[in-house]
């Protein structure tokens, strides 16, 4: 888990992704629809892809991609994103992380 550990630290909002997965897409424009700048590792074009890969299945992340993280925290794929979104709660938890500002 020492590198995905290492590379959420680099920024509030940071996006595992594939630059073929179109759900990867969506997240990505939904988050930076709200203003933040999210650091996005594509990780069929990263070097350690396939680690990054297994260190996400190992933190329960199935798929692996796309998982979001927002604050250092784990907050999950396309269904937890989108659902946070629908209840209004993916903004505070932008907000809170200093991702975006009012």
């Amino acid at each position: 888990m020492a590198l995905v550990t290492a590379l959420v630290n680099e920024r509030p909002v940071v996006i595992f992704s594939k630059s073929s997965c179109c759900m990867c897409y969506t997240i990505k424009t939904l988050i930076s629809s709200f203003g933040a700048n999210p650091r996005v590792y594509e990780v069929d074009e990263h070097p350690q892809g396939k680690q990054i890969e297994k260190e996400l299945r190992g933190l329960g992340c199935k798929p692996s991609v796309p998982a979001v993280f927002i604050g250092e925290e784990l907050i999950g794929g396309a269904n937890e994103i989108m659902s946070l979104h629908l209840k209004g709660q993916l903004v505070p938890l932008l907000l809170d992380a200093n991702a975006i500002w009012l």
